[in-house]
């Protein structure tokens, strides 16, 4: 008897640990992702916490304690940046934070660069084959030295570039506080038409036609043939516009990446991103990052080419093809990347 109750009590010492530990292992989990995902807030002074190889400075501290004295225009243009996303997200708090925490699977576009401590949201039409060459190369350890070497398709191979979702909560917290964060944007409908073009116009895109373009006609064509429907081959834009403002379509879930709002792929309005780089001054931020990340001597961005980009004027013409009712729901589902990237209301836009 007296041994039996020795082994009860034993058991429920046991069990008080594992119940402990278990307890305590929960609360650490909800800490990582409150204090992961806490609303943005401004912040100006830079204080170091533990990011940096021993005796170096890596991208971030040159961004917010910078070694030259004075600051230069590019600091002064990308802190109005920053402070235009914070100013979008605290007036529009009510639809921008409908999502408090974000999950792992929400940062599958933010690429790591852990020898330089960079973290990139690519967002595509937005140049983002040529950062992702530019990103092999600083992450590659010598692999790469010049990013056009590189094949576009092999730039899109996941396993080439490591991203946050790969890495443990504990992991993600400490390179979201301490790893310089950038992003870069475009205005939202030259992007939306440029999209379109790649995707719906060039016949190589088949995959894109079969997946998107035979849904799209079979649901907004009236008297399609039957070899448009099997293919897709030939998307109007007003029926790809019809497709984005169906509320049947964002039922299905999210838009595809090369349509969908920056705001949903990087979430701007979680995650504080120190630079907000721009397609119109792809040039010149692209190299003024690698200049913080102390590359800039020895790699340039690529160019591209213009003489194929969407420009505003291509953009207006296709929108002069759709009703104002279209535009208006068009505005309405990238109202916040025209905002918090201060794009203004297009001329050619009728809102009325």
């Amino acid at each position: 008897m007296r041994q039996t109750l020795g082994d009860l009590m034993r058991m429920s010492r046991i069990c008080r640990m594992v119940f402990a530990t278990c307890l305590g292992s929960f609360i650490l989990v909800i800490f990582y992702f409150q204090s992961m995902f806490q609303p943005v807030m401004r912040r100006n002074p830079f204080v170091v916490d533990g990011c940096c190889r021993k005796g170096s400075r890596n991208a971030l501290q040159e961004l917010y304690n910078p070694t030259q004295v004075g600051r230069s225009n590019s600091a002064v243009l990308h802190q109005a940046r920053r402070d235009q996303v914070v100013d979008a997200c605290r007036v529009h708090s009510a639809s921008s934070r409908k999502r408090r925490v974000l999950t792992p699977g929400d940062l599958k576009h933010l690429v790591v660069d852990e020898d330089h401590e960079l973290i990139y949201c690519y967002v595509p039409k937005v140049a983002c084959t040529n950062w992702k060459r530019v990103m092999m190369v600083l992450s590659g350890r010598g692999k790469y030295s010049d990013p056009m070497e590189i094949p576009s398709n092999e730039a899109h191979i996941p396993s080439n570039l490591k991203t946050l979702n790969q890495y443990t909560i504990a992991e993600i917290n400490h390179r979201l506080k301490n790893y310089l964060k950038f992003l870069f944007v475009r205005e939202p409908f030259e992007r939306l038409v440029s999209a379109y073009r790649n995707k719906f116009t060039l016949k190589y895109n088949s995959s894109f036609h079969k997946r998107f373009g035979t849904r799209i006609i079979r649901r907004y064509r009236k008297n399609a043939t039957q070899d448009a429907m099997l293919n897709g081959a030939d998307v109007k834009f007003k029926e790809f516009t019809e497709y984005l403002v169906d509320p049947a379509t964002q039922r299905d879930g999210p838009l595809n990446e090369h349509w969908q709002t920056v705001y949903q792929l990087c979430h701007p309005c979680h995650i504080h991103y120190d630079l907000v780089g721009k397609y119109e001054t792809l040039e010149d931020d692209a190299n003024y990052v690698l200049r913080l990340v102390g590359v800039g001597n020895s790699l340039r961005f690529p160019s591209y080419a213009k003489s194929t980009r969407t420009t505003d004027a291509m953009t207006a013409q296709f929108f002069s093809n759709i009703t104002t009712q279209q535009q208006i729901q068009l505005y309405q589902l990238y109202k916040m990347d025209f905002l918090m990237f201060n794009y203004s209301t297009p001329s050619y836009l009728r809102l009325d």
